[in-house]
């Protein structure tokens, strides 16, 4: 066999990320690049040294790409990847997956009647910082886990991100853009979420573009940018949440769990990798257990889909997953517009963790 063929549409800021770690996967091969600005994706191409370049329909209709790697931004995410599946393709997209149920169910039964897959990011949780900490639960070193506590804060992305206005419109904010990183981390570690309870506010309703050729230029802000969320998962334990970009005082990366006999501290779920302590029961102080360092990051999730299409194994950072955080964060949103609990009906397996010898680096094609 032969490494899989892939096709990114999408050609802003983070495909950049995905193209460098897809590259350097023996596994994959980036074969094509399309955006609805051709000229964005020659020059993305003409960087990474890309074959093929154009619009979205080069990639779809390319006969050696089998995954299509959809980094749309978030309101176009089912509408490329239902003409994805329509061309025959499985499809791994930049999270969130959808913006709502509704839609999100539709891509699910349509790759399901086609046969095809869907992956998602955030596949962080695939790295070796989230994976060990899921290693070190399950070994039982802070005894049973009963709880956890995440905080993502910020003043918002507008200040570095060059065109940041779709960051603060519908299928984003603090809870749609960073919430799957921590929602998903939290479901690998609990198992899926059966209530929520949600409390949202606004800052402003315009927001300066702060770099870039549009330096200086106002936007509207139409979801709300501080969100607290309370969950229940169906193991009966909780968690609370902080997603804000309403805070001078930024905090990213927070999230502790706490077990019977111990806390964990684990690694930004935003990232890879990280430093993850414990403070045990009585311990004056937190206890370094594990230094972990990513040999790649975005497109680890693609690498692991492929090799399961090759294998006809399962993949991990599957539509379901992302699907059931899509059912999570919406429910936040009706808990937050109706100021009661709102249960979440879809449901996921966790998915194993991956093997001790899983190699990003390795030829397994």
């Amino acid at each position: 066999m032969t490494a899989v063929g892939v096709g990114v549409i999408g050609a802003g800021v983070i495909s950049d990320a995905y193209i460098k770690s897809m590259q350097s996967f023996p596994d994959l091969k980036v074969v094509a690049i399309g955006d609805l600005r051709p000229e964005v994706a020659k020059d993305k191409a003409g960087q990474f040294g890309i074959e093929t370049h154009g619009g979205p329909d080069v990639v779809l209709g390319h006969p050696d790409v089998e995954i299509v790697v959809n980094l749309t931004i978030p309101i176009a995410h089912v509408e490329v990847a239902l003409a994805a599946i329509a061309a025959g393709k499985h499809v791994w997209s930049e999270k969130p997956f959808s913006l709502d149920q509704e839609s999100g169910l539709k891509l699910l039964a349509t790759a399901q009647d086609a046969g095809l897959r869907l992956g998602c990011a955030p596949d962080t949780f695939l790295g070796p910082g989230l994976q060990t900490a899921r290693r070190i639960i399950e070994k039982g070193d802070i005894g049973q886990p009963l709880t956890a506590l995440t905080l993502m804060q910020s003043p918002g992305p507008e200040s570095w991100h060059p065109n940041p206005a779709f960051l603060f419109q519908e299928g984003a904010g603090p809870l749609f853009d960073i919430g799957p990183y921590y929602l998903t981390t939290l479901v690998q570690t609990f198992g899926p979420v059966a209530a929520v309870a949600g409390i949202g506010s606004k800052s402003r309703e315009k927001r300066t573009i702060g770099s870039g050729p549009l330096a200086g230029t106002d936007f509207d802000v139409t979801v709300p940018t501080h969100v607290s969320a309370i969950m229940k998962f169906e193991s009966g334990q909780s968690s609370q949440s902080i997603f804000s970009f309403d805070s001078p005082l930024p905090r990213a990366g927070f999230v502790e769990i706490t077990g019977a006999d111990a806390t964990l501290a684990l690694p930004d779920p935003n990232g890879f990798d990280g430093e993850i302590k414990i403070r045990r029961r009585g311990a004056d102080d937190w206890e370094t257990v594990a230094e972990t360092k990513a040999i790649a990051e975005r497109g680890t999730g693609v690498l692991d889909m492929a090799r399961a299409i090759r294998a006809d194994q399962p993949h991990r950072a599957t539509g379901a997953l992302a699907f059931h955080v899509v059912d999570v964060m919406a429910s936040i949103t009706d808990s937050i517009d109706s100021g009661a609990f709102v249960e979440v009906t879809s449901t996921v397996e966790v998915p194993a963790i991956l093997p001790d010898d899983w190699d990003v680096q390795a030829s397994t094609l």
